[in-house]
């Protein structure tokens, strides 16, 4: 299992130096929140069993669609974005982003954040 403060550190600097990035987490695929940088008044039990809940159907729909392995769930609001992209077998990262964000670059550095949380995790 991971260090926890080796975590809460890739999110911190991930959540700093990217912008627009309003928030993340590091949830288990049970929900439980490891490590998080999340928004003022954001549940992070609740926040985290939603995240871990979405990307489990998330890839149970890729499957039954015949799109094979999913790499992110995106969810799109009026007020932003959230995306979960799996760690490995244990982690998953979600990240909150405002509506200003440019998704392509968010998308390349939710690769960067998630390998180095996979690798964090081993």
């Amino acid at each position: 299992m991971a260090n926890l403060s080796s975590l809460q550190a890739i999110l911190q600097s991930y959540v700093a130096n990217t912008p627009e990035v309003q928030g993340a987490a590091v949830v288990t695929p049970d929900g439980l929140p490891l490590a998080s940088t999340l928004p003022a008044g954001m549940d992070e039990e609740r926040t985290s069993a939603m995240s871990a809940a979405m990307l489990s159907l998330g890839e149970r729909i890729g499957r039954e669609l015949g799109r094979g392995a999913i790499e992110r769930v995106f969810v799109q609001g009026e007020k932003g974005y959230g995306v979960l992209t799996s760690c490995g077998p244990d982690a998953v990262l979600l990240t909150i982003a405002s509506h200003e964000v440019k998704q392509g670059l968010l998308f390349l550095e939710i690769k960067r954040v998630a390998a180095s949380i996979a690798e964090a995790m081993k």
